[in-house]
């Protein structure tokens, strides 16, 4: 049995990951014992090539890539762009992880590259960030919603889209076909209620 590779400590992934990306990387950072590498839209295909090819780094598999609306981080103190991506990337044989992020540079357009000739894992992941969040993947070869219906408008996961959506379906019985209508929920609040028996919490 082959023992799996000792991981090497953070600090030497941090600066390995920094050393192979050079100037294309925004930041480099090492926090709770994680890797976050941050490049620009412009880079981020390329970065990511570096990333999987590079000795040192090798990062063979995209575990993880998803789509990130940042409108209300902090409290509405985030001052940087509305939408990102998140990709977490693992080198099975160096037995280690990074973080990589990018932020689309147009909130009203969200375009960044797609990493799918590098990864084939990153097709679906792709598509739920599509399908989701409205950040197109230039370069996917198949961009189509994942979770949605085909009929489906809007991005179930930006922060502004009402819970209750915009449209609802239901099957009608005289034209025997879905239908779409207006949603019929009325929002309302709900406060909860708190009910106690007598002498809670005292001792017996």
């Amino acid at each position: 049995m082959i023992p799996a590779p000792v991981s090497p400590a953070p600090e030497a992934v941090r600066d390995t990951v920094a050393a192979a990306l050079g100037e294309r990387a925004r930041s480099v950072t090492l926090q709770l014992g994680e890797v976050t590498a941050i490049v620009a839209a412009r880079d981020y295909h390329e970065a990511a090539r570096i990333l999987r090819d590079t000795p040192g780094c090798q990062f063979e598999q995209l575990m993880d890539l998803c789509g990130v609306d940042y409108s209300e981080y902090g409290m509405g103190t985030w001052e940087g762009a509305r939408f990102g991506v998140t990709s977490h990337l693992l080198s099975v044989s160096l037995n280690q992880r990074v973080r990589l992020r990018v932020f689309c540079p147009d909130d009203d357009l969200p375009v960044v590259d797609s990493v799918t000739d590098l990864w084939s894992a990153a097709n679906w992941f792709e598509r739920e960030a599509f399908d989701l969040f409205g950040i197109v993947f230039e370069g996917h070869s198949d961009l189509r919603r994942i979770l949605t219906d085909y009929g489906f408008i809007g991005h179930p996961f930006r922060k502004d889209f009402p819970v209750s959506g915009h449209v609802e379906m239901r099957y009608d019985p005289e034209k025997k076909r879905v239908v779409y209508q207006p949603v019929t929920i009325e929002p309302r609040e709900i406060t909860p209620r708190i009910i106690r028996e007598d002498k809670y919490g005292e001792l017996q």
